[in-house]
């Protein structure tokens, strides 16, 4: 078992959002290196305290990539607390996230490439809602597992680009083996708390990022709370090693991509998510608990 450590701790501080006052966002993952962050494009933390009004957000399209969305805290209407949704958009899609009402909520949202062979891929929507979460309660937390298998569990969620998304929530001083294939990158995001990633110390608001993947084989990193215990979100998946080509909403193997993509979406050729078939909207339900330990 190779033991993984932290190569880089980064911070990303919270900034005014685009959808105006009571919008804060923060890059956990910026965009800017993907080379270092390769398969995770961007991650943002966003955070809204929105006063209700004139609509915020619209229809917008999407291509070229797949969208991760956990929602941390819901408003109880169309986000529910603990759900993740992730959304192939594939050779394009169109989808709608407008905000009237007053709304508090915390979601973060993942950017995660495809494969070169599967970047044009027919849209696909999923959901997981917090109860259908595979799920293990011990003395020291609970682990969730969204994606992947992770502690014995198995998420329902089908992948284009393999990944881990495990939440954790650890009681005072608990320790947890993270396990995670070697030939992952990854990191872990903490939310509430403070973290020791191996030998590490990860504060509130901080990543941790892996050490550089091996190409085969399985590893593994011990998590350890602090003295107020700690909330965290571990991403990992496996490296794509391509170059891509991003601008706005699209991302692509060139600019002819770009170029064609924007053709497409003003000529109206590309489907809203609520025109899919419901074989490409898949709702993961049903999913049992692992007995408490």
């Amino acid at each position: 078992m190779i033991q993984r450590k932290i190569a880089r701790l980064t911070t990303s501080p919270l900034q005014p959002g685009f959808l105006g006052p009571g919008h804060r966002a923060a890059a956990v993952v910026d965009g800017n290196h993907f080379a270092q962050t390769d398969p995770f494009l961007l991650l943002m933390d966003d955070q809204l305290n929105l006063p209700g009004g004139p609509p915020v957000g619209g229809p917008h399209p999407h291509a070229g990539f797949e969208t991760v969305t956990l929602v941390l805290q819901g408003n109880d209407n169309d986000w529910e607390t603990g759900s993740l949704e992730l959304m192939t958009a594939g050779k394009g899609i169109i989808h709608t996230e407008e905000i009237t009402a007053q709304t508090q909520l915390r979601i973060l949202q993942l950017w995660l490439v495809l494969p070169p062979e599967k970047r044009w891929a027919e849209p696909l929507w999923q959901q997981i809602l917090l109860e259908d979460v595979p799920v293990k309660k011990t003395a020291d937390g609970e682990i969730r597992v969204y994606s992947g298998a992770s502690h014995g569990l198995v998420s329902p969620l089908q992948n284009h680009t393999p990944f881990s998304l495990v939440d954790l929530h650890l009681t005072k001083e608990a320790a947890v083996v993270q396990d995670v294939p070697a030939s992952y990158s990854g990191f872990v995001y903490v939310l509430e708390g403070t973290l020791w990633a191996g030998d590490t110390k990860v504060e509130k608001g901080q990543a941790a990022w892996l050490d550089e993947p091996q190409p085969s084989g399985e590893s593994a990193i011990t998590f350890r709370a602090g003295e107020l215990g700690a909330r965290l979100v571990f991403y990992a998946g496996e490296p794509q090693q391509v170059p891509v080509v991003s601008h706005g909403p699209f991302v692509g193997d060139s600019r002819e991509d770009i170029q064609r993509l924007y053709q497409e979406y003003r000529q109206g050729k590309m489907p809203h998510l609520n025109e899919l078939p419901p074989s490409r909207k898949v709702q993961h339900r049903k999913r049992a608990a692992v007995p408490t330990s």
